[in-house]
């Protein structure tokens, strides 16, 4: 009994914590989403499922949509697979080991504002990075962000900045899986590929499911790199959920909206990592 109150004891700062700044909130969303909220008002009233409504008639929200499923699809196919075949080659190489994990993760280090700001003088168009490089081989000047590209050229910085991460997960568990297996391996005349094909990738298949939920929970945060970038323009062509709850919230001064946008991403986000973990995970047997 006495080590269930000491479990309790410890347990207790994180569930205060919790509620206050996860559960607490959460609901408070959910209520501000049925009310109308204009200008940070102390009052709101209620107005049902206007909000809602609103929502789902509203082309930027389909364009948000859009934007965050192409995002989705580009983070998962290279942060997913570029970290995975780093760690398969970087956990074969006893040489320089230590100086590759540490070379990858430093992008992790870096602000994502910081990083925006790089990327975006890059794509500038008087002194871009990529504007000076053409006029050198005797190209003209471009305007790389627009209504086409923008979704694309934002996603490039995000796809970079986190492979570095999941590869160091993939490493880590990578690094559990008994070394008597790849010496049977070797012995049984199994090559490279082959060992990483049926022997490392399904042995770390938990690790997997875990990155993938971990890519789409982190797809619908993306906010900072391409405020700093796009600013969700031009003509909100590289618009997401969140800088455009972001948008509604502190340009148009409507918490009412930008509550509803908030649950809306929130929904989507616990129901696809939800569908992912069917997918993925192993089925158990008995």
């Amino acid at each position: 009994m006495k080590s269930k109150k000491y479990f309790y004891l410890f347990l207790a700062p994180a569930g205060v914590f919790i509620l206050t700044f996860l559960i607490y909130p959460l609901f408070r969303t959910i209520y501000y989403s049925f009310t109308s909220w204009k200008n940070f008002s102390p009052k709101q009233s209620f107005a049902g499922l206007s909000n809602y409504n609103r929502l789902i008639h509203d082309p930027v929200i389909l364009v948000s949509f859009r934007n965050t499923f192409i995002m989705m699809a580009g983070v998962f196919l290279f942060q997913v697979g570029v970290s995975l075949l780093l760690a398969i080659l970087v956990s074969k190489t006893k040489k320089m080991f230590k100086f590759l994990r540490t070379v990858y993760f430093i992008p992790i280090l870096i602000s994502a504002t910081a990083i925006g700001l790089m990327f975006r003088l890059i794509y500038g168009y008087e002194y871009g990075l990529l504007n000076l490089i053409f006029q050198w081989f005797g190209g003209e000047k471009q305007v790389w962000i627009n209504e086409k590209t923008s979704i694309f050229l934002v996603t490039i910085p995000i796809m970079w900045q986190y492979v570095g991460f999941y590869f160091v997960i993939f490493l880590t568990g990578m690094s559990k899986i008994p070394g008597e297996i790849s010496e049977s391996a070797k012995l049984d005349g199994i090559s490279s590929f082959q060992e990483a094909i049926y022997i490392t990738i399904p042995m770390i298949r938990d690790v997997i499911v875990s990155v993938v939920i971990l890519v789409i929970s982190g797809c619908f945060k993306v906010f900072d790199m391409v405020y700093v970038i796009t600013g969700g323009g031009p003509m909100n062509s590289s618009e997401l959920l969140s800088t455009y709850m972001y948008s509604a919230a502190f340009r148009n001064y409507n918490g009412g909206y930008a509550s509803a946008i908030a649950i809306v991403m929130v929904a989507f986000g616990v129901l696809l990592s939800a569908i992912t973990r069917r997918i993925l995970e192993p089925k158990e047997t008995y």
